[in-house]
């Protein structure tokens, strides 16, 4: 039987509170202990990130290549469209469920995690608010073949600030007609479809909660155009372009939710995909701490491991508290998004401590390499490189300060 295969039998055997690790798991206490579904994929993810990723990261960080072959041995495996429901052929797993999952193959490769995750970020806004002729069309062909989804928000005057966006749709008759340019979306070159966010309230004045709307649209339309592959510091297995819509004809049909309920839909979004971002962000620093800890038992100074020496260890100390933390903090944002807890202050906290610890370890493991650690043969360089993003995609580390300060605020004032 495929894992595949297996994987559905053995989540649709599992209580449905205890696959999505739930609030009735916790009736009686915190419980930090993983279910036998759980721990199958998260063996499963590990090991396909050992054997098929670490092999073959430095070549795709040197050529910029889609993972394709990685892509299409992880949608066999059942390691991506994990949060599609089982009505729609998925696995119907929780927001902690795919964490753990990604956060084995960011260790194996950030760029290649990043490579199959956009594809659940393009699909969350689907999963979250889709009707059911939607979902099942656009759901299902990922399902039945390895195709990408991907999530087209940004533009290149807009990135945090969404209501500064200038791509806008026209209504006509039964359709739309779309105009504008997004930028850095991720899995842009590849992708079947979009989730696109535009603007349909002429007025600018028209608060942000009404002027924008959320709409699904397919890479063949015509007028649909991306742009170059941005060749980025880091992560550059991840596919990332521009991409133009002129005079694009979108189908009523395809618009999600409703005229005007765009930016909710984004905001949506963003919950429930930041603590995926943060488990990646952990897996990269694991990955920086456990290639640290080795090489640092295996070089000698003074006639000793480094290792030895207190000024090494205390950084692996660090780095080891490090992704303890951020592995709970992922935990918990994922936690309260599977329970219907309302997660936009956890996430944050999980999204920005993660990312910014992650860039500690990263540059730590380079120390830590010394010289070796500034040439592109050790694996430490890259994961330095790959690192930065975390801090900015997704929304920066600022923006997630400014979320997590204003919750503080709100809850000062009741």
């Amino acid at each position: 039987m495929a894992f595949s295969q297996f994987a559905k039998v053995a989540v649709r055997n599992t209580p449905t509170a205890v696959r999505n690790y739930s609030a009735k798991t916790f009736a009686n206490g915190f419980n930090f202990e993983l279910n036998e579904t759980q721990k199958e994929f998260q063996d499963t993810a590990r090991k396909f990130a050992r054997e098929e990723i670490v092999p073959v990261a430095a070549e795709y960080d040197k050529t910029g290549a889609y993972p394709w072959d990685i892509f299409k041995k992880a949608h066999q495996l059942g390691l991506i469209n994990t949060h599609i429901p089982e009505e729609y052929g998925g696995l119907g797993m929780g927001v902690f469920d795919g964490c753990l999952i990604l956060e084995e193959l960011a260790f194996g490769c950030s760029g290649m995690a990043t490579a199959l995750e956009g594809t659940s970020l393009g699909q969350t806004p689907i999963l979250a608010t889709a009707n059911e002729a939607q979902k099942k069309k656009y759901l299902g062909r990922l399902i039945e073949e390895p195709l990408v989804a991907a999530y087209c928000v940004t533009e290149p005057g807009a990135g945090s600030d969404v209501n500064g966006l200038k791509t806008k749709a026209e209504k006509k008759g039964d359709e739309y007609i779309l105009n504008g340019q997004k930028m850095w979306i991720t899995g842009g070159g590849v992708a079947n479809w979009y989730f696109v966010l535009a603007r349909t309230n002429p007025d600018p004045k028209a608060p942000a909660s009404k002027a924008f709307t959320g709409f699904i649209v397919e890479r063949e339309w015509p007028g649909v155009t991306p742009g170059r592959k941005e060749i980025n510091m880091g992560q550059r297995a991840s596919d990332t372009r521009g991409i133009t819509f002129e005079d694009v004809r979108v189908p009523k049909e395809n618009v999600l939710m409703g005229e005007g309920a765009g930016f909710k839909i984004a905001m949506l979004t963003f919950d429930k995909t930041r603590p995926p971002v943060a488990a990646s962000a952990v897996g990269l620093a694991q990955r920086c701490l456990e290639e640290s800890t080795k090489y640092a038992m295996e070089r000698k100074t003074f006639g000793v491991p480094i290792f030895n020496h207190q000024a090494v260890a205390f950084m692996l100390a660090d780095m080891a508290i490090g992704v303890e933390t951020g592995r709970l903090a992922w935990m918990k944002a994922a936690w309260d998004t599977d329970n219907g807890i309302r997660n936009s202050y956890s996430a944050a906290i999980a999204k920005c401590w993660a990312a910014d610890m992650a860039n500690k370890c990263a540059t730590d493991a380079v120390q830590i390499f010394g010289g070796n650690g500034f040439n592109s043969e050790y694996p430490v360089e890259k994961l330095m490189r790959d690192a930065k993003i975390f801090q900015i995609y997704e929304g920066t580390s600022q923006i997630q300060r400014i979320i997590i300060s204003r919750a503080l605020q709100e809850k000062a004032m009741n």
